[in-house]
């Protein structure tokens, strides 16, 4: 029998879930399941509809509503988030035995709520749609509380191993135990009856090879998250936040100022769901006030060393003054590079590079995606009739309201002339249509004014949906289904959508 198993068979004592942990998903299992019946089981304990309720109204949650009852908050966020939210309550209450030698639960809480805060603002921005990403996170690291509840001191051995050689944590668990926290945490939750896709990406989330295509973008996920945790809660090494940075680049293409921005926001955030939780943050810092410390930290060279000692801290200074006006005006040219001189919209070679990287996500984590093509109908006569000066108004204007109906996460980018690109993530073929359709009625609306001339113009559409189960597919291929779908709307009377699937193998 493996180890994981002798664990379930009772050899070693397992906890068992909360109560209303175990009502909670029993109601949701259901087929006939209501918001009215999931709610008054949560109402059902006072406390828990208190904190529900309270991080319901928060900005993280739930920005700009006020939520007033379990059965509203399941109507503006869902039943899978406020179970989630409900589940992480029971379950970080359930698991606060306090302190036993040198492991202490409230840090342990306060280092597991911080990675949740992580992963779902990394999810966010690089567009998953994993709605469980918060609670995965949570509870990744479960396996460490009860392997530490069943045998503390033998658990001490495990901190000893990896001081003394240097390996890594599931390593020196497997050493001593058997099996690692990872493996006891997804046989855990398995034994608790929750979902399949919660507790199997937990049994991953330390590995680095083998891992699921189907749980490799959650992997990426909880790296960067314990990463961000890590710096957070722990001593601050600038080694994981550059951990962090690098997988946050290789995996997702993000740098620059949405990563900078993220880092601090896991901090500011992880403050604010600590409180629902009533975890004290300790000695958890703000980003800003961690940097505001160590450059009081670097001026006191002013008081502590002579004349030398300044000077080597002047040359330091403009040495890293240097090396921000080299990456800012990096950074600066490399947004130039992509971005479309005329409309400000990115360009054909950034279009080309996101596609590609589209693609491959949608291969690997088995994903979907759509692409539209559209061109203003009659752009030709605009600039014979009005001159190129009007015709350049009047894509500067579609640009401008193509951009303010997309999302964040949609490439839009001008492809040459009057023709236009859009790469939309996570999108299946009917809601590109649907988007299309609200893009060709809303340019259809639009009017461009010079002057005493008043023009107005209208776009035809193509566009076309990519799935992995449709097998590996090209670039041109994608690109040249979507402009034969451009082409029929072109003679279909222009002014029109038309979605083309791909052609069966």
């Amino acid at each position: 029998m493996q180890p994981v198993q002798a664990l379930i068979s009772g050899k070693v004592r397992l906890p068992s879930p909360p109560l209303i942990a175990v009502k909670i998903l029993e109601e949701i299992r259901r087929d006939d399941f209501t918001f009215q019946d999931l709610s008054y089981l949560i109402e059902s304990d006072p406390a828990l509809t208190a904190r529900v309720l309270r991080a319901a109204n928060s900005s993280f949650f739930c920005p700009g509503n006020r939520v007033t009852s379990i059965e509203r908050a399941l109507a503006l966020l869902g039943s899978n988030a406020v179970t989630n939210i409900a589940l992480s309550f029971v379950i970080v209450t359930g698991f606060q035995p306090g302190s036993t030698g040198s492991f202490d639960t409230t840090t342990f809480w306060r280092r597991a709520l911080t990675t949740a805060v992580a992963a779902e603002l990394i999810s966010t921005l690089v567009g998953s749609q994993d709605r469980d990403i918060f609670v995965i996170a949570l509870l990744q690291d479960i396996g460490i509380l009860v392997m530490h509840g069943n045998d503390p001191q033998e658990y001490q051995r495990v901190f000893q191993l990896r001081t003394e050689q240097g390996v890594g944590l599931c390593e020196a668990e497997r050493q001593i135990f058997g099996f690692s926290h990872q493996e006891l945490g997804a046989a855990l939750l398995k034994s608790w009856q929750i979902p399949e896709e919660m507790y199997l990406p937990i049994k991953y989330h330390h590995a680095t090879d083998a891992v699921p295509d189907q749980y490799r973008q959650q992997h990426d996920i909880l790296c960067v998250a314990d990463c961000l945790a890590s710096f957070h809660c722990g001593t601050q090494d600038a080694d994981k936040i550059r951990r962090g940075r690098h997988v946050l680049y290789e995996t997702f293409g993000l740098l620059g100022k949405e990563v900078e921005a993220l880092i601090e926001a896991v901090g500011t955030r992880a403050f604010e769901v600590l409180a629902f939780f009533e975890i004290p943050p300790d000695a958890m810092r703000p980003l800003e006030l961690i940097l505001q410390e160590a450059n009081e930290q670097l001026s006191s060279l002013h008081d502590a060393y002579d004349l030398q000692a300044i000077e080597l801290q002047q040359a330091k200074e403009k040495a890293e003054k240097r090396a921000r006006e080299l990456h800012d005006t990096n950074v600066m040219h490399r947004e130039l590079a992509f971005r479309d001189g005329l409309t400000g919209v990115y360009n054909r070679r950034f279009f080309q590079e996101a596609l590609d990287k589209e693609l491959m996500r949608a291969q690997r984590y088995n994903r979907q995606f759509s692409l539209v093509i559209f061109d203003l109908d009659n752009f030709k006569t605009v600039n014979d009739t009005h001159g190129h000066t009007v015709g350049d108004l009047l894509l500067i204007n579609v640009s401008k309201t193509v951009q303010d109906i997309l999302r964040t996460t949609d490439i839009f980018a001008r492809y040459g002339g009057d023709e236009f690109v859009i790469v939309m993530p996570e999108t299946d073929m009917s809601s590109a249509i649907a988007v299309a359709e609200n893009l060709r009625a809303r340019i259809q609306g639009l009017t461009t004014s010079v002057g005493n001339v008043f023009i107005r113009t209208t776009i035809s559409i193509g566009l076309t949906s990519y799935i992995a189960t449709l097998g590996n597919r090209s670039r041109e291929q994608i690109i040249d289904i979507a402009d034969k779908a451009l082409y029929i709307a072109k003679h279909s009377g222009k002014n029109s959508t038309r979605a083309l699937k791909f052609p069966d193998k």
